[in-house]
C-alpha cells in the first residue's frame, strides 16, 4: 500500500507518542521515518518493530550510559537507535572533535542515521555511519549509501561508528510516496490508538449527538 510521506510522519509521530515516547523524540522519530521512507527504506516497518521490541521497556535501559565514555552502551546491551541518535545530535560538535563516536548493540542501526542529517548541517561536513558492511553519509540534505542491502536492514549492529568529516559516495534519490507493508501500518496504528483519551459519561454527554437523551 502506498502513502504520502506526510501520511507517514503523522502516523509515526503518534504511534512513538503511543509508544511512550516523548513528544520531543516522537517528532524526531517521525521525521526520521519520513526520512528513511523518502529514500527508500522500509521505515515504517522498522519503526514499528522497534516500538514493539521496546514496549514498556523503561527508556533509561536503552539509552547510553554515558556520552563521554569512548564506547557507548546501554544497560540493558541493546540500545534504542532513537535514544542513540538524539543523542548523537547533540555531541555534534564531540563528534567533529574526536573524528568518531562508537555505540555497541544498537538495534536496528538504520532508524539512527537520520539523526546525522540535523549534526551534519549543524558542523557543515557531511557525518557518516558504518556498522556490518553499511555505509551511509549525508550532507543533511543528500543522501548516499553503500552496502548489501540486507546488512542496511540489519536487526542490530555489534557496533555502529559514526564519523566526521566524510565522503559522500553512492548518492541514493528521494521519492515523494513510499510503499508501506500493511501489517507495519497496522501495528503503528495499534500504537497511535493509545493516544485516543478513553470516552467518559461527561465527554458523551458534551459530544455531538443526543448523549443519553432518547429522542425517538
Amino acid at each position: 500500500m502506498s502513502h504520502s510521506l506526510n501520511e507517514i510522519e503523522a502516523m509515526s509521530k503518534r504511534a512513538a507518542r503511543g509508544a511512550g515516547l516523548s513528544w520531543g523524540l516522537a517528532e524526531e522519530a517521525a521525521k526520521g521515518t519520513r526520512w528513511l521512507s523518502a529514500f527508500g527504506f522500509p521505515g515504517t516497518e522498522m519503526l514499528a518493530e522497534l516500538l514493539t521490541l521496546n514496549d514498556r521497556v523503561p527508556p533509561i535501559d536503552v539509552s547510553p550510559v554515558s556520552l563521554g565514555a569512548d564506547v557507548w552502551h546501554a544497560p540493558a546491551r541493546r540500545m534504542s537507535p532513537l535514544i542513540a541518535g538524539a543523542s548523537l545530535s547533540d555531541c555534534a560538535v564531540r563528534l567533529l572533535e574526536r573524528g568518531t563516536i562508537t555505540m555497541e548493540n544498537v538495534t536496528l542501526p538504520l532508524l539512527a542515521v537520520p539523526f546525522m542529517g540535523g549534526a551534519a548541517l549543524r558542523l557543515g561536513v557531511p557525518v557518516c555511519a558504518e556498522w556490518n558492511g553499511a555505509r551511509l553519509a549525508t550532507d543533511g540534505r543528500q543522501l548516499c549509501v553503500q552496502g548489501d542491502p540486507e546488512a542496511l536492514r540489519a536487526a542490530q549492529a555489534d557496533q555502529l561508528v559514526f564519523s566526521a568529516p566524510a565522503e559522500m559516495t553512492g548518492k541514493r534519490e528521494p521519492v515523494m510516496r513510499a510503499e508501506v507493508c500493511e501489517d507495519s501500518w497496522t501495528t503503528l496504528g495499534s500504537f497511535a490508538h493509545r493516544t485516543f483519551a478513553p470516552a467518559t459519561e461527561e465527554s458523551r454527554l458534551l459530544g455531538a449527538g443526543a448523549g443519553l437523551s432518547d429522542n425517538d
